[in-house]
């Protein structure tokens, strides 16, 4: 008899019935190793000190037992997540959103930098059960009194490694000061540098530790590819890749039961052999379909992580993870219905712009690179298609000629044809064969060709997000300043005169310029800017930094040297930034003072600036033009009037 225990499941957790009703409905089954060691902890109301990567699971691992403990009657935050960026925080909240759904009244507030108060401030009078924010805005909202945390239950730091490297550790423990004693705290952190060990033994009572490895690996025989989402809708990209890729038998993973059945008919339709299988799919149905795949009546499954447990179909040459999954170990397991065996394999992945950090996780835990690929061009796709027609109608033949068939009678009726009006019986074939082919044209229209890359693309969603925020341009759509080389060169634009010639020109003396070294040329691949803050205003480095990188949605690595003189600075950042977002940027505050973004070498009437950098990020790395991080829901424009204590620092977010 067997002594291996069975897998623990989330129903073996003590979770809350609407709360499992939700997970149920997500589609989890088995809690991942940190879920496991730290939900029955925090149900317990104990402490916890959390080591482990992102993309382990981690949200689920502090939201789903802290969802179980709410009250849905108190008005007041019980539950309070900091996050390190605003786009995390956007992460939290959503996911705390999505585990909630089966609780009636619940409340979750996203609060950041960036964002203007007035929706923060209504929320939060209408009242709110967790609050999910940076600690600038954070900060401010406990100063300002709108945010009252007296009845606060759980405090949760989430990737605390991460903010004490964004200078935000003052602040945390400032937050951390400010909350009842009595509060549960749970931090979480993927390493445990002395600051952040320091906190834990400070602010945590008696906390259990639980560290998860960084383990997870994939078989170097499976082939892994990404693609950015930006640009063309998915569904279109997976015909493209599902027509031009060669492919036995794939498994498509949705995240959703309702997206596999959605996805599974559109496939249908458009003429591909292709069936769901998901959690609402009784069990005789799901053999019958995997059946199927096996036996090549079936080439595509589209199908949930649950559904395709153990699933193990030899002819499976390839995994497109069309939804990427909520954590790694999803990730590894769904990639390994493919390459099984010895076997080679392909996975290919999608990935929105605001997905990159999941992307990352997913190679890191994995300890393994995965490539960007290129989608099929519109002239692959078509080759396949005229290469497939035309073997049906090689096939056709050759059945007709070993089972003695009747293509004699239908030359007949084309010879017949060919003498009652005389017309060449190529014409006649060609007239049949578009009969055959219907109403789908069997080529793609050679305007599909033109789609843009994905670099072009998000340069396309910064532009619209930013014209939904305020920095509208006529422009927005042009394409990154990389495809310039296929754009016609721009007449020479006639000489400005100098501004003592302009009329109404001030004609007064210029100010002197000072005596500055000239500061060397950008790396490759930046452009060099001033912006209108310097000692004078009391502004660092990492208060810039941390503006514009969350302003921009751009890495802060990716930020390049910056030299911060009395009155302005000059900083380098990645060429070709699309011109609404410099538009947006120019009025983001930092210490209190609008930046006012100008490119250097702009004819914008200021002296030249020089001096050599005092400052540089570690890490720095310069990007190619148009490679940024990109994604949707960027802030809105800063409105006039008292400005945030943290917008454009690190620290006040």
């Amino acid at each position: 008899m067997s002594t291996e225990q069975d897998p623990l499941r989330f129903a073996d957790l003590g979770l809350a019935e609407p709360v499992m009703a939700a997970v149920a409905e997500v589609g989890y089954e088995t809690p991942s190793p940190i879920q496991a060691a730290t939900i029955p902890a925090l149900l317990a109301g104990r402490d916890v000190l959390g080591q482990a990567q992102t993309g382990t699971g981690k949200t689920a691992a502090f939201a789903l037992p802290l969802l179980s403990r709410l009250d849905l009657r108190a008005g007041k935050p019980q539950v309070l997540v900091l996050a390190p960026t605003r786009e995390l925080a956007i992460q939290v909240a959503e996911a705390f959103q999505r585990y909630a759904n089966k609780l009636p009244g619940f409340h979750v507030l996203p609060v950041y930098g960036g964002q203007s108060y007035y929706p923060q401030l209504q929320a939060l009078k209408r009242g709110v059960h967790v609050v999910v924010g940076t600690p600038g805005r954070v900060i401010d909202h406990l100063e300002r009194g709108t945010l009252d945390l007296s009845e606060l239950k759980a405090l949760v730091l989430d990737e605390a490694d991460e903010m004490l490297r964004m200078g935000f550790i003052e602040d945390v423990e400032t937050v951390l000061k400010k909350v009842p004693e009595t509060r549960q705290v749970a931090l979480f952190s993927a390493t445990m540098p002395t600051q952040i060990r320091r906190i834990a033994q400070t602010y945590l009572r008696e906390p259990i530790e639980v560290t998860i490895a960084a383990k997870t690996t994939t078989a170097t025989n499976i082939r892994q590819r990404y693609w950015f989402v930006s640009g063309m809708h998915k569904l279109d990209a997976l015909t493209r890749i599902l027509e031009a890729e060669p492919y036995d038998a794939m498994i498509v993973f949705a995240r959703t039961k309702s997206a596999t059945d959605e996805l599974a008919e559109k496939l249908q339709a458009r003429g591909l052999a292709a069936a769901a299988i998901n959690g609402d799919v009784q069990q005789a149905q799901r053999e019958k379909t995997i059946q199927q795949l096996k036996d090549g009546k079936l080439d595509i499954l589209v199908a949930t992580d649950v559904a395709a447990r153990g699933l193990d179909v030899e002819r499976l040459s390839h995994v497109l993870n069309y939804d990427i999954p909520y954590d790694t170990e999803s990730y590894v397991h769904r990639i390994g219905r493919t390459g099984r065996a010895g076997r080679s394999g392909e996975a290919i992945l999608f990935v929105s712009p605001r997905e990159k950090s999941m992307l990352r996780a997913i190679e890191r835990a994995t300890r393994q690179p995965i490539q960007e690929m290129q989608l099929p061009s519109v002239e692959a796709v078509n080759d396949v298609r005229v290469t497939r027609f035309l073997g049906r109608i090689s096939d056709t033949m050759a059945q007709d000629s070993s089972s003695g068939g009747d293509l004699g009678f239908y030359r007949e009726l084309i010879e017949r044809y060919e003498r009652e009006h005389n017309v060449p019986a190529i014409e006649i074939a060609a007239a049949l064969a578009k009969l055959v082919q219907g109403d789908t044209p069997l080529l793609l229209a050679p305007e599909r060709a033109r789609e843009p890359q994905a670099a072009f693309a998000e340069g396309r969603e910064y532009a619209q997000r930013a014209q939904r925020n305020g920095a509208r341009d006529e422009r927005a759509g042009r394409p990154e300043r990389s495809d310039r080389a296929e754009r016609p060169e721009r007449t020479e634009r006639p000489e400005r005169p100098e501004r003592s010639e302009r009329p109404g020109a001030d004609t007064r003396a210029p100010r002197p310029k000072k005596d500055m070294p000239a500061r060397s040329a950008p790396e490759p691949g930046m452009e060099t800017y001033r912006i209108e803050v310097g000692h004078r205003h009391g502004v660092k480095p990492g208060n810039i930094v941390g503006a514009i990188a969350n302003e921009a949605d751009l890495d802060s690595k990716y930020i390049g040297r910056i030299d911060i003189h009395d009155e302005h600075s000059i900083l380098d950042l990645p060429e070709g930034m699309p011109r609404p977002l410099l538009m947006h940027l120019k009025k983001v505050r930092v210490a209190g003072q609008p930046l006012r973004l100008q490119k250097v070498g702009d004819d914008d009437g200021r002296p030249p600036v020089g001096g050599e950098p005092s400052f540089k990020p570690k890490n720095f790395k310069p990007r190619a033009a148009g490679a940024r991080n990109a994604a949707p829901g960027a802030a809105k424009p800063h409105r006039k009037g008292p400005s945030s204590r943290g917008e454009g620092k690190p620290p006040r977010k």
